[in-house]
């Protein structure tokens, strides 16, 4: 996940549009456990969380845990849960060995049907729990994904005629088929190519085009902007539509008419573990969007050091990511992660991003992970949290772009718990992280992962001393690491372009200091040079966000006669400061930098906002700044 493309895309803030939900499209997903799914089960999880999902292993999550945390939180204490998988991060750093990479491997076969199978040998959470905030839910255990996901296989082989590799485009918002054809491509060998449910008919033809698919599986929303660009894509012959209506769309097949005409009778392809199974296309900041392709073992075996170190999960727990389904992130902690655990993913479908619904939820249900962008901190600490309570919430992480320290405290004084950060991009596992255990650095995003050899160095791919500034790179030689991205697809010179000796260069710039954190500097786009002085947007930000009026900044590099280019900061102010003197606010905020950080570093031009333009995930468009002011003629100070 690039910094730029998705250093973790926790695509999290959706101003999605209102898609389809489930309702009695639970009998659209044919199978005699749909009753259970709508009767004994809604009743559960409306009644009390705590008997919400009913097993022994439930116990250990409701009960000494939770009354320790309550109690501790009551007083705005700090509960720090020990590792459950490790002991420490040392100890993991020098010790871990990823397990031997057979010949092949497929995760639907070796990791999701041997978790169906230890299902049968006792009650355990659910695999797949979804929730859409009208009462309506989905619970599915493995064997239940199995099922479905066999039906849906048959459906891409014998209806839709797709064969190994085959590529297929889906598009759709937090709904359970997502998971469905996720699994369905791996047990068929087709390539999946996810994409947000705000790709616009450009994006889609784009993406079409460019991969060549074959099918798409897409929502009614969606779906007149691929019929738009459907006849110049040759490739595409086959199109599913999810849809809660009876109503029929010409030259679509319906998901529900499908899934009830096949057999729950297939047997999982062969696939190599080097096969390419998945496709990301990058946020494209920086360029055309490019085509990053995953094998079956890189995201299949490798993110079991994001779910078994970074998010420390196992069978017991209930993981909520809110990453939106276009993205890699989604990928990693809403599916991989979570079940190379055997950990229930929890999803709430929440069209558009709302504080109330994601404190109510965390509060409402046994959530013991919670997983989401920096954004969504800054936007939660801000509400009056003292009216709920986080009962089983054990642990907390963000990635998606550096998290400021002052949101972090916040949270901690707020619920107890740390948030623990991580860094990754779309074509890595994680890469750095805070974990269980260590001692977080604020502003920091932690140490080396276990997966990776991580160092600074310069553009040659050089080794610098610690505190050096320098590109962040993963050790590439002698050994690649099978964690790490295949290829651009149909762009070998770009995948050369990021290799530097024996180093991937991540394209993000950072240091290492003496205790082995790494500190994020920017983007090496992102970063100001100004009169001789490089600045990283970071930096400043965390000062902004320091004082009481700011409650969202974002700084990019603005043109400049003298210096070439200075800091400038737009601001979105709090409520308390919206109608107060603008010019001394400048001035005040500009002396409230330089005390805080290196002087030379204070916003020298500041910019009061209404809002800052976003992605779907609320990530700041730092580039669509940026370019506004490079676009715009510079004016002398």
């Amino acid at each position: 996940m690039r910094a730029v493309n998705l250093r973790f895309r926790l695509k999290a803030l959706s101003s999605c549009r209102i898609q389809p939900s489930i309702s009695s499209r639970d009998t659209s997903i044919t199978s005699s456990r749909d009753t259970s799914i709508t009767s004994s089960r809604v009743t559960s999880i409306t009644s009390s969380r705590v008997t919400s999902i009913t097993s022994s292993r439930d116990t250990s999550i409701t009960s000494s845990r939770d009354t320790s945390i309550t109690s501790s939180r009551g007083s705005h204490a700090h509960t720090a849960w020990p590792p459950k998988n490790f002991t420490d991060y040392d100890t993991v750093k020098s010790e871990f060995r990823f397990r031997e990479v057979s010949e092949h491997f497929n995760f639907a076969r070796d990791v999701l049907d041997k978790w169906a199978e230890k299902e049968k040998a006792g009650a355990s959470n659910p695999a797949l729990w979804w929730v859409d905030g009208e009462k309506r839910e989905v619970r599915w255990g493995f064997e239940e994904l199995g099922v479905r996901s066999r039906r849906l296989a048959n459906v891409l082989t014998e209806v839709c005629r797709l064969r190994q590799q085959d590529r297929v485009l889906l598009m759709l918002p937090r709904v359970p088929e997502w998971w469905l054809v996720n699994i369905a491509c791996l047990r068929t060998g087709t390539v999946l190519l996810p994409g947000t449910s705000q790709l616009t008919a450009r994006d889609i033809l784009h993406r079409l085009q460019t991969s060549g698919a074959k099918c798409v599986v897409t929502d009614e929303s969606m779906a007149p902007l691929v019929d738009e660009v459907a006849p110049q894509c040759p490739a595409l012959n086959s199109k599913i539509i999810v849809s809660d209506s009876n109503s029929r769309r010409d030259g679509w097949r319906n998901f529900r008419d499908l899934m009830s005409n096949v057999s729950s009778d297939h047997d999982c392809v062969r696939t190599r573990s080097e096969d390419p199974m998945s496709i990301f296309f990058t946020s494209g900041t920086t360029g055309s969007p490019k085509m990053t392709q995953h094998s079956h073992c890189s995201f299949g075996i490798g993110l079991t050091v994001n779910g078994k170190y970074w998010l420390d999960l196992t069978d017991r727990d209930v993981l909520w990511n809110t990453s939106d389904t276009g993205w890699a992130k989604s990928a990693w902690s809403s599916l991989y992660s979570a079940w190379i655990q055997g950990t229930c993913v929890f999803v709430h479908r929440m069209p558009r991003f709302d504080t109330s619904t994601v404190l109510e939820t965390l509060s409402k249900f046994p959530i013991t992970t919670f997983c989401t962008a920096p954004t969504v901190y800054r936007m939660l600490i801000q509400e009056d949290m003292s009216k709920y309570s986080f009962g089983s919430l054990q642990h907390c992480v963000c990635g998606g772009e550096p998290i400021n320290p002052e949101v972090m405290e916040k949270w901690k004084e707020a619920t107890g718990l740390h948030i623990y950060e991580g860094y990754g991009q779309t074509e890595t596992v994680l890469i750095a992280g805070t974990f269980k255990g260590m001692a977080i650095k604020p502003g920091s995003i932690g140490k080396a992962s276990p997966a990776y050899d991580v160092q600074i160095v310069d553009d040659e791919g050089t080794i610098l001393p610690k505190g050096a500034e320098g590109n962040i790179g993963i050790r590439v030689k002698p050994d690649r690491p099978f964690s790490l991205f295949t290829e651009y697809t149909g762009e070998p010179e770009k995948t050369a372009e990021c290799h530097r000796a024996d180093f991937y260069l991540t394209g993000d710039r950072g240091y290492m200091d003496e205790d082995g954190y790494l500190w994020f500097v920017g983007r090496a786009d992102d970063v100001i040079l100004s009169a001789g002085y490089r600045i990283g947007p970071y930096e400043v930000e965390n000062a902004l966000i320091e004082h009481e009026a700011v409650a969202e900044s974002a700084v990019v590099s603005s043109p400049d006669p003298i210096r070439g280019e200075v800091v400038k900061a737009f601001i979105v102010l709090t409520a308390e400061y919206e109608f107060c003197d603008k010019s001394q606010l400048v001035a005040d905020l500009q002396t409230h930098v330089k005390q805080v950080t290196a002087p030379y570093k204070y916003p020298r031009k500041i910019e009061f906002v209404e809002q800052l333009p976003k992605t779907i995930s609320g990530k700041i468009k730092r580039v669509e700044l940026r370019k506004r002011e490079w676009t715009t003629k510079p004016k002398a100070e």
